[in-house]
């Protein structure tokens, strides 16, 4: 009995010791658990910020490459207005050479009568020029015709030497009022009026945009191949390859418009710059070849508006 009391006394405290270690065992797992959780958030955390901030570095670099884009194709834009300019202020410089002196840089070229005296100081071109043009048709008689068969209609002489004295944009002078009712209103007379009367406010405010539809897209792409099929213009309505499209003023909408279109809009143009650059004193030429100039361009104007215009190659 002493020996049979003495092994369970044993196995007693054997057990009491498992159940001690199990315990022990068991706050440590619970431990290792709440170290895992903890673990676990952490990591869930980390992940769901690493994701929010690569989704804001994609959405910033995404807004920085649009506004890239936008600013390119402004500057593009600009680009190609100023070489417009470039090209048209070429054809307004007056060179000096031996066949075709230039009279304004070379003053003793000059006659007596138109040079002044020539004693002292030299009087500027743009004061004898103030006092009246270089031609001064007789009332009633038109100059005799020049080599190129031109002859001068004295009533639109006298309207644009009224204007050259004071150059002006409005158009309730008799020379813009002439050439608003004869040449840019009929030339930016479309089918699409509500349209046409944008653009030709947009031409005014010297805000209108024509860019080639794929000038900036590379060769080989979708846009691309699709720039040559025919396709309605904005402004005439008829079916048309459309290869270039315009943009008024800062708004984001283009519209595609037909060669023909293109034409008439650029003769328009051509012509408010021209003048544009008399108002600022760009041109320095006697009254009548700037004259001539403009009867140039209200040919062009004339022209386009018929449906003639040059081929693009």
């Amino acid at each position: 009995m002493e020996i049979r009391e003495k092994g369970a006394e044993f196995l007693r405290e054997e057990l009491r010791r498992a159940q001690k270690e199990l315990k022990l065992k068991d706050a440590e797992c619970e431990r290792l658990c709440r170290v895992r959780e903890q673990l676990e958030r952490e990591l869930e955390e980390l992940t769901a910020s690493l994701f929010e901030e690569a989704h804001r570095m994609v959405r910033e670099a995404n807004v920085k490459q649009a506004a890239a884009e936008k600013r390119l194709k402004e500057a593009r834009g600009k680009i190609d207005m100023l070489q417009a300019e470039v090209t048209a202020l070429k054809t307004l410089v007056i060179t000096s050479t031996p066949a075709s002196p230039n009279h304004e840089l070379h003053p003793q070229l000059q006659s007596p009568t138109k040079a002044g005296p020539r004693k002292g100081h030299w009087r500027p071109q743009s004061s004898s020029r103030a006092l009246g043009p270089t031609v001064r048709p007789a009332p009633g008689h038109g100059l005799a015709p020049d080599k190129e068969g031109r002859e001068v209609d004295t009533t639109l002489f006298s309207e644009f030497r009224a204007w050259r004295a004071a150059p002006t944009l409005d158009k309730a002078c008799p020379f813009l009022d002439r050439v608003y009712r004869e040449d840019v209103g009929p030339c930016l007379d479309f089918t699409m009026r509500e349209l046409s009367a944008l653009v030709r406010g947009a031409v005014e405010d010297n805000t209108l945009t024509i860019e080639p539809v794929v000038s900036h897209m590379q060769p080989g792409t979708r846009a691309a191949a699709e720039c040559g099929r025919t396709s309605k213009c904005a402004l005439s309505g008829l079916t048309s390859p459309c290869r270039h499209r315009i943009r008024l003023g800062d708004s984001e909408s283009h519209y595609y418009i037909s060669p023909s279109s293109r034409a008439r809009i650029t003769a328009v143009c051509n012509f408010f710059t021209y003048i544009r650059y008399i108002q600022q004193g760009l041109v320095r030429q006697d009254v009548e070849p700037m004259f001539w100039e403009v009867m140039r361009l209200r040919k062009e104007m004339s022209l386009a508006k018929l449906g003639f215009f040059p081929q693009e190659g």
